[in-house]
């Protein structure tokens, strides 16, 4: 590896990696499946050195015998050799890429594929406590890292040390003092190549975070939110002069760095140099000594040359293989990390599910495992890792920080939900086709219940069941059939409509479709659309009202036709007339299921054939709508505060 390709090694050099026996045997299963392949490399490498190696001695015998001796027939057919050995050099270096990206890209599928497939597995935890940008730059940036380790690393290391053993062969054989001189440079390589790497490599680094901060500052004010901002509070100038300010220390720091890389190969140049004004030096006088020819040297110094290079490579040859092993460390880190949700073998299916819920005792808390997380990176160019975009301060330092989303550090007033446990010994038992209706403060516990259900997360202590059965009992898949939920923050896929539904049944027909979008009073709308069900819905659904959005929601629940409905029956956001049409829908959805809704409509309690009140995790009061009127407790006052007012 040359120039700046060596340098590009070295800009991780604070990760300091650590090459194990363990971690390299790991590395060599993903090349298990490409030994042949790799071979083949090796095979073409050889022929390639080999070939490398021929043009200077035709040089040396067209010089020192044809042209002196005027063998014309000769010299045609050393001219001919000239032009065959760069020929077969380039066909066999087309057959090495073809094996190198045979090898490289099957890395990258692997790689991909099993550490998508692990992610797939992870609990709801992990992903609400990991970036979703550090994620894509795992399945990115470090599975093509890890890729190059294989496919390029270990091929360039190779090629370099089988070319550097042949040149010295070569070169010892030509004139053994002056193969002596010519290695006595070395040490001024080694020590050009510490100062100066270190040097650019934290120019680099300085550029990168530079960039990170110019394209942080463009993510947060060339978006709709950030765009729509500036302008409602006239900061436009403001903007355009912060931009400009991080633009300029692009600018300078790119200056800097292409100076000092210039310096960087004038020095490496002038080393270079040395080395070879010494041997042409000494090599001259042994030719007028007549030690040797005039041929000789010409090939000693093309050698020379070829061998400098080689070496520039091997000397960063360490840096470059670790840094490539931190990409496969990260990768291995996902593919290691313990799943929260795990499926028991032999584990039950549902089969033919009534739709009876029971919670036994159950408490839950949000609690981090740090080791079931991913370590903090470091990665420099990525505006991710800018603090604050716009001042550009940092009080993380670097280190993230765990938030309990239900913790407090002092004492609760009598109104706060934020406490250490988000549920605590909840119990109740709902009967198949029965409408329980959470009611309560915000921050209550009410969405952590029914993320439970689903086993979206797993209690700390106590047990859910369905039919009878303990949910960790029973396979994951068959658990996701026999369960139906729609969240308040309706999430619809960047594709169409009808792609959207069928989501929930891939082999939905077109009646059935329709059926379900009648049902949640949508499809008169949608036929109403230019590309009917095939419209593109945009990013998150964005081109639909929030309306639109949760009847296709209603729509596609229906569609999968679950026995236990989950849903969060918030409409506070909505028109009246969205709203009518949604209340209308769930009373078709909620028919004959066992419902478990987050009740923000007095319609729906009073259709509730039981009430759970919550409060700081605890289920505090439960009966029916008159029963807790008759307590004239916390129900009693969320009835007056929240729901007396509604027309039913």
């Amino acid at each position: 590896m040359h120039g700046y390709g060596w340098f590009a090694a070295m800009r991780q050099g604070d990760e300091k990696p650590k090459v194990t026996k363990e971690l390299l045997l790991r590395v060599l299963t993903y090349a298990r499946g490409y030994w042949w392949h790799i071979g083949g490399m090796l095979v073409t490498i050889l022929l390639t050195t080999g070939l490398s190696l021929l043009t200077p001695l035709i040089f040396r015998n067209m010089i020192d015998v044809v042209i002196p001796a005027k063998d014309v027939n000769r010299l045609v057919w050393l001219g001919v050799a000239l032009l065959l050995i760069p020929a077969l050099t380039g066909g066999i270096n087309v057959i090495q890429r073809r094996l190198n990206s045979t090898v490289g890209e099957g890395v990258i599928f692997d790689l991909r594929s099993t550490l998508f497939a692990r992610l797939q597995g992870m609990s709801l935890r992990f992903f609400t406590n990991t970036k979703s940008g550090e994620l894509m730059s795992r399945l990115n940036n470090d599975v093509v890292g890890a890729q190059n380790a294989i496919s390029n690393t270990i091929v360039n290391i190779v090629t370099n040390l089988i070319e550097a053993i042949a040149l010295f062969i070569v070169m010892f054989t030509l004139e053994w003092r002056l193969t002596l001189i010519s290695i006595v440079i070395l040490p001024l390589f080694i020590i050009a190549a510490r100062r100066l790497g270190n040097v650019l490599r934290d120019i680099a680094r300085q550029a990168m975070d530079s960039n990170a901060q110019m394209n942080a500052h463009m993510n947060e004010t060339l978006n709709i939110g950030g765009a729509l901002l500036i302008k409602l509070f006239g900061r436009t100038r403001e903007e355009e002069n912060r931009f400009r300010e991080r633009a300029a220390n692009v600018r300078e720091i790119g200056i800097r760095r292409a100076v000092i890389g210039s310096t960087f190969f004038v020095i490496f140049g002038l080393i270079t140099a040395v080395g070879t004004a010494l041997v042409y030096g000494l090599g001259g006088w042994y030719v007028i000594l007549g030690s040797f020819t005039v041929g000789t040297i010409v090939a000693f110094g093309s050698y020379l040359g070829n061998l400098y290079g080689t070496l520039q490579g091997l000397a960063g040859a360490p840096v470059e293989f670790s840094t490539s092993m931190v990409s496969f460390e990260r990768v291995f880190e996902i593919i290691d990390l313990p799943q929260d949700i795990i499926e028991k073998e032999n584990a039950t299916v549902l089969d033919d599910v009534n739709g009876e819920l029971e919670f036994d005792n159950v408490t839950f808390n949000y609690s981090v495992d740090t080791s079931k997380l991913l370590k903090d990176v470091k990665r420099y160019g990525r505006h991710e890792d800018v603090g604050a975009v716009l001042s550009l301060s940092n009080n993380s330092n670097g280190k993230k920080k765990e938030v309990d989303i239900a913790s407090d550090s002092g004492e609760p007033d009598a109104t706060s939900q934020a406490r250490d446990v988000a549920l605590t010994s909840v119990s109740f038992k709902a009967k198949p086709g029965n409408l329980i209706a959470l009611v309560g403060p915000s921050g209550a516990g009410k969405t952590t219940m029914t993320y439970l259900i689903p086993r979206l997360y797993d209690p700390t202590e106590g047990v859910l069941r369905i039919d009878g059965h303990d949910l960790k009992d029973v396979t994951l898949e068959s658990l996701s059939h026999a369960i139906g939920m729609v969240t308040q923050e309706t999430y619809l896929f960047h594709d169409t409509i009808r792609t959207n539904l069928t989501y929930a049944k891939m082999d939905a027909t077109q009646a059935e479709i329709e059926a379900a979008a009648k049902a949640a009073n949508i499809h008169n709308f949608i036929m109403e659309l230019p590309d009917g069900y095939d419209t593109i819905v945009g990013e998150r659904g964005y081109r639909l009202s929030g309306g639109e959005k949760q009847r296709i929601a209603l729509a596609r629940v229906i569609l999968k036709d679950p026995r236990i409905l989950v849903l969060d029956e918030a409409t506070s956001s909505l028109d009246s007339e969205s709203e009518a049409l949604i209340q209308d829908a769930l009373k078709r959805v909620m028919a004959g299921r066992t419902s478990i809704v987050i009740a923000h409509r007095l319609s729906t309690i009073l259709a509730a054939n039981l009430i759970l009140v919550m409060d700081r995790g605890r289920i505090v009061e439960q009966g029916t709508h008159s029963e807790l009127l008759a307590l004239g407790g916390l129900y009693s006052q969320l009835y007056e505060t929240q729901f007396r007012g509604e027309r039913v």
